[in-house]
């Protein structure tokens, strides 16, 4: 695995992402643009990148919180309520992070963003925003919107792997998305996990917070339905293995 460190700026901040892509990969394929979680760019951020890669994808593990602000709980949380209030700077942050995979040679232009918690939020915003991702995967995000979408203006397709016992959003934070994503006209999906709660994807989640807990058969149940969507959205023949 061959593994790069990208430093970028994006919305005048400056950020510091991964680039994973497979030893003896050659040629172009599509890239997937992967967005972290409330901790920032972590383990967890770059081991789902590190599996992406392994399906022959260029995979790309980007920062949107910048430097100095991982580890700190409190301007994380800052952090997090600005981008959540801002949507623009939230859209220049990921839209730094796509414009550096799409630099990359071996990236055919045609790009996909999967995101977990804090990220599958971020996925979901990218995706209201119009922007012309080939689909947006949204793991154990948010679901509620501040602005939602409106007709026509979802260009990518949309995958959500969702915990049913996932206190952060709740049934009817679903059935609203639903009914969002239908007034979009969007291409969506929304797989519901049963026993899952919130980070079902997070292994280290063993009840240190209350209603977040790591859940094996959910996470590679999520990861199957991730693979078989990008295969759709890309076609097969656009994947190295």
């Amino acid at each position: 695995m061959h593994h790069h460190t990208i430093r970028y700026r994006g919305d005048d901040v400056a950020l510091t992402g991964r680039l994973l892509t497979s030893e003896g990969d050659a040629g172009p394929r599509p890239g997937i643009l992967v967005i972290h979680g409330g901790a920032g760019l972590d383990a967890h951020a770059e081991d789902r990148a590190r599996q992406f890669a392994a399906l022959g994808y260029v995979a790309f593990a980007c920062d949107m919180y910048g430097d100095g602000v991982a580890g700190d709980r409190e301007r994380i949380v800052a952090l997090i309520t600005r981008l959540r209030a801002d949507r623009d700077a939230l859209i220049r942050r990921a839209q730094a992070g796509i414009d550096v995979l799409a630099s990359h040679a071996q990236v055919n232009g045609r790009i996909a963003a999967v995101g977990y918690c804090f990220g599958g939020m971020v996925a979901l915003e990218i995706a209201r925003a119009g922007l012309p991702l080939t689909g947006v995967v949204c793991v154990h995000g948010s679901l509620a919107a501040t602005k939602p979408a409106v007709a026509g203006a979802i260009r990518a397709r949309v995958l959500v792997c969702h915990g049913a016992l996932d206190p952060f959003s709740p049934p009817p934070h679903v059935a609203g998305f639903v009914e969002e994503m239908n007034g979009a006209g969007a291409d969506w999906q929304v797989n519901v996990y049963g026993g899952a709660m919130h980070g079902f994807t997070h292994e280290n989640a063993t009840g240190q917070q209350p209603g977040v807990a790591y859940h094996a058969r959910s996470d590679a149940r999520s990861a199957s339905s991730i693979r078989l969507f990008l295969e759709e959205a890309f076609g097969p023949q656009h994947v190295a293995r």
